[in-house]
């Protein structure tokens, strides 16, 4: 048995609270908490208030200010929490408490609740430029932005196409992805967005633009977007105008925003269906290096790997550290021909000091140590948490020993949890 708890509050429809409905504000106070409580509101036929009112339905009275009922059921630990604040949102009304026995508690991961729309998650006013933009501007506003992805639009405002980082590197000729370029030398930063001013924008974009228009459910949106493996779309309104962005990275602050403390649940015996873990999307094919690597060995190793990085571990697979290519970068960035190392699209040749200092040094001497590490056991709301605080877009996934699992990223992310609204009761 569980000792649980049912909060009462019997109320009106008339009842305000801060000019909204009292039953609406105690939902929005109850989801907000975001603690194992269940909360339903029911709506009497007929009733009497202390001051004399009758409320009735029947077709020869005007019908008004029905009784409501609103009813909390949740642990007993989180009843003084609850009533904290809930008192002062009830201006009118009664509220009570009693004992309720309960078998059994059990509740249903959502990922992201299924009321959110489009326009509830998008990026609101967006940058954008026209076809007919030199690609050097799409270049700099992609350079100050956290996103990888920029609408084009045409005169009426209308998305044409998607100008993203990949589109700059295969079809534009940057050099190298943005991140890197950020930390380039401001020379070779202005050399680059040159090279890209002798062409426009409509040589380069992805077209025609895959769309969603705002008022759409937020789970029709990532279902698009999974299966046109997409990481954002423009967001249009009823008239196709540009409205939004929607990428990725917003979805997850969603789920961020959104997620109760799922450990929490299962430490009130409260059984979680369909919780998915960092176990269900971690990819154990992750490739790794000794900390005696040669680093112009490990050099291929990142470039043929999708995850653009590498694990560092010891003789017995415990986790050392991460290699990614910014770290080549800032370990390379003193030697003025150092960063362009990485890349194929030299500018010009090397001396023979480069490779021999590459070939002298090991993967130990420029690994990160303080790289965040998560468990196979852990929920992916909580992995999509460690990573949007951190802005990481992969994780490395140790055992109870420290020995290196595999990797994690936004991608397997999303499409676990995504999948976890189609398997719902």
């Amino acid at each position: 048995m569980l000792n649980y708890q049912v909060i009462e509050i019997f109320t009106s429809e008339e009842a305000r609270s801060q000019g909204k409905p009292v039953a609406d504000a105690v939902i929005q106070y109850i989801r907000g908490l975001k603690i194992a409580a269940r909360c339903m509101v029911t709506r009497g036929i007929a009733g009497c208030y202390e001051n004399g009112e009758i409320a009735a339905n029947r077709l020869e009275l005007l019908s008004f200010n029905l009784p409501i009922r609103i009813a909390i059921v949740l642990p007993t630990a989180a009843v003084s929490q609850v009533l904290n604040d809930l008192e002062p949102l009830v201006g009118a009304g009664i509220i009570g408490i009693h004992e309720l026995t309960v078998i059994s508690h059990k509740t249903t991961t959502a990922f992201f609740p299924r009321q959110l729309a489009v326009r509830d998650v998008m990026t609101a006013s967006p940058a954008s430029v026209t076809a007919a933009s030199p690609v050097s501007e799409a270049a700099r506003l992609l350079l100050s932005s956290v996103f990888t992805g920029l609408p084009v639009v045409d005169e009426g405002g209308r998305p044409v196409g998607v100008v993203t980082q990949g589109d700059l590197i295969s079809r534009g000729h940057l050099p190298l992805r943005l991140g890197l370029l950020a930390a380039a030398a401001q020379a070779d930063i202005d050399a680059a967005m040159t090279a890209l001013e002798q062409r426009c924008v409509r040589e380069i974009m992805t077209a025609p633009a895959v769309t969603i228009v705002a008022d759409r459910p937020l789970t029709e949106a990532v279902e698009l977007m999974l299966a046109r493996q997409l990481k954002r779309l423009p967001v249009v309104d009823q008239s196709g105008r540009l409205a939004g962005m929607l990428s990725r990275l917003d979805v997850f602050r969603t789920v961020m925003r959104e997620a109760p403390d799922w450990a929490a649940f299962r430490g009130q015996d409260i059984a979680v269906r369909n919780l998915r873990t960092v176990a269900d999307i971690l990819r154990r094919d992750t490739l790794t290096v000794l900390a005696d690597t040669p680093i112009d060995q490990v050099i291929p190793v990142i470039n043929r790997n999708d995850l653009q990085q590498v694990a560092v571990v010891d003789a017995d697979g415990k986790l050392l550290g991460v290699i990614a290519d910014s770290d080549l970068l800032r370990y390379l960035q003193p030697d003025p021909e150092g960063w362009r190392f990485l890349f194929s699209r030299l500018t010009r040749p090397f001396g023979a000091d480069l490779p021999r200092r590459l070939a002298a040094a090991k993967a130990g001497e420029i690994m990160r140590t303080d790289v965040p590490t998560v468990r196979e056991s852990m929920a992916i709301e909580e992995a999509i948490r460690l990573m949007i605080e951190q802005r990481l877009k992969r994780l490395p996934v140790v055992d109870d020993s420290g020995r290196f699992q595999g990797m994690i990223s936004r991608d397997s992310l999303l499409r676990t949890g995504f999948s976890q609204i189609g398997n719902r009761p």
